[in-house]
């Protein structure tokens, strides 16, 4: 798997990203998740893109579930924010309030402490 730089940001990701939109948490089973996801560690992938929309976050818990046990330094994370998680008018947007909790969210779901990469 080749790398490249992230923009003039400094990070080097792998130049295929897995990503889970349609996937992980609504169309395929759990364990068809951590099968996909271990084959793309498996060819090198390292960069993995979700969102908190994703199949009504369960998208990030998946991909959390499955990344469980690699070593964290050794991956790229990246999520995002803006589209609804939920009700209330303010569970939606840009707004500080929002984007707070939408990470504090995503963190709990990806089982991690940090993203490289959020997305507005």
């Amino acid at each position: 798997m080749h790398h490249r730089h992230l923009g003039r940001s400094g990070l080097i990701i792998s130049e295929i990203a897995y990503g889970n939109w349609l996937t992980h948490g609504s169309q395929v089973e759990a364990d068809a998740a951590v099968a996909c996801v271990r084959a793309a560690l498996e060819t090198g992938i390292t960069t993995f893109d979700t969102a908190d929309v994703y199949a009504g976050t369960r998208a990030e818990a998946v991909l959390g579930d499955a990344l469980k046990g690699e070593r964290r330094e050794g991956l790229e994370i990246f999520t995002k924010v803006y589209w609804p998680t939920g009700p209330g008018r303010n569970d939606r947007g840009l707004s500080r309030k929002h984007i707070m909790e939408s990470i504090e969210g995503s963190l709990r779901r990806l089982r991690t402490d940090y993203v490289d990469l959020y997305q507005a």
